[in-house]
C-alpha cells in the first residue's frame, strides 16, 4: 500500500523556506506543506505571481511538490471583502500547485456562522481551481471529530473536507478526548492527515515532541482512517528538537516509522 507522506515546514520554522525544503528532501520526503518560515508564510492572498512562482520553484529545485498551503479566511473583514480575499488565497494555492488549502477554523463562537458561510461561498470556487479546503482541529469550531463533522455537513461541499490532527485533539481538549475514539466521528470526511503527537504533563499539553513518544496511538488512528477509506496524504507537522541535524534525523526516523505503520495496514 502506498500513501503519500510529506512534511510541513513547521519543524524548521526558524529557518528560511529554502532551508526547510533542503532538510525535508534530505530526510526522504517528496511533498512539502507550506507553513510559516522565518516569521512569515511565503504564499498568501497578497502574494504577487512572481512570489508564488519563486516559492514553487524553490520546492521543485529540491525535488518537492508544494502540495498543501496553510492559510485561512480573514473573519474580521467585511463580508464581501472576506469572501474576495479567500478567493484570492485559493488562486494563490492553485498557482503554487497545491491541492489542499488548510485552515484552523476559529475559536470565537461569535465567528462560527461567518466562518461556515465563507466556506460555503468559496468552496465551489476552490473546486473550479482544483483545490480542496481542509479544516483541522484547532479548538473552538473544530474541537473534536463530532464538531468537525458538523461543520462539513453545514458547509455541504465536496471541496470542503477535514484534515485530521490527532495531536491537536489531545492538545485542545487537554487530554480529555482521545483521538483513538474521536476519529470515528469524522473519519468519512477526512481527506488529509497530520502526524503530530501530544503529551499532557500536569495539565499542560505539549505537541513539540517526537511522534511515537506521546499519547497518540498512531497505528490505531491510521487503521481506523484506512478502514473508512482514507489513503493519505499525511504530513508530519511536529518533531521536537531545536538543532538542525537533530530535527532532520527526527524527520527521517518519523518517515520510516510511519511508512512501517502504513505498510502493515490490511490491504
Amino acid at each position: 500500500m502506498q500513501w503519500t507522506l510529506g512534511a510541513t515546514t513547521r519543524p524548521w520554522h526558524t529557518w528560511t523556506f529554502a532551508e526547510a525544503c533542503q532538510a525535508i528532501a534530505e530526510a526522504g520526503y517528496r511533498e512539502v506543506a507550506v507553513f510559516s518560515n522565518a516569521g512569515k508564510i511565503p504564499v498568501t492572498a497578497e502574494s504577487a505571481p512572481e512570489e508564488i512562482e519563486a516559492t514553487a520553484a524553490t520546492a521543485r529545485a529540491h525535488g518537492l511538490v508544494p502540495s498543501l498551503l496553510l492559510g485561512g479566511p480573514k473573519l474580521d473583514m467585511a463580508w464581501d471583502a472576506a469572501i474576495a480575499d479567500h478567493c484570492r488565497l485559493i488562486d494563490a494555492a492553485a498557482a503554487l500547485g497545491a491541492r489542499w488549502l488548510l485552515n484552523g477554523g476559529t475559536e470565537n463562537p461569535a465567528q462560527y456562522e461567518a466562518y461556515q458561510t465563507i466556506m460555503r461561498e468559496t468552496a465551489p470556487y476552490a473546486a473550479e481551481k482544483g483545490v480542496t479546503i481542509v479544516l483541522k482541529p484547532h479548538g473552538g469550531i473544530g474541537l473534536t471529530g463530532r464538531d468537525l463533522a458538523r461543520v462539513v455537513e453545514r458547509v455541504g461541499s465536496p471541496a470542503f473536507r477535514i484534515c485530521y490532527d490527532p495531536g491537536n485533539i489531545l492538545y485542545y481538549t487537554q487530554g480529555k478526548v482521545r483521538p483513538e475514539t474521536d476519529v470515528s466521528d469524522v473519519a468519512e470526511h477526512v481527506a488529509v492527515g497530520i502526524i503530530k503527537d501530544c503529551i499532557v504533563r500536569e495539565g499542560q499539553p505539549d505537541v513539540w515532541i517526537l511522534p511515537g513518544e506521546g499519547w497518540v496511538d498512531f497505528p490505531r488512528v491510521l487503521g481506523l482512517l484506512h478502514r473508512a477509506g482514507f489513503a493519505g496524504p499525511l504530513y508530519v507537522e511536529c518533531l521536537g528538537g531545536s538543532e538542525w541535524d537533530d530535527i532532520k534525523a527526527r524527520a527521517r526516523r518519523t518517515r520510516e516509522w510511519i511508512e512501517g505503520i502504513v505498510e502493515a495496514l490490511e490491504p
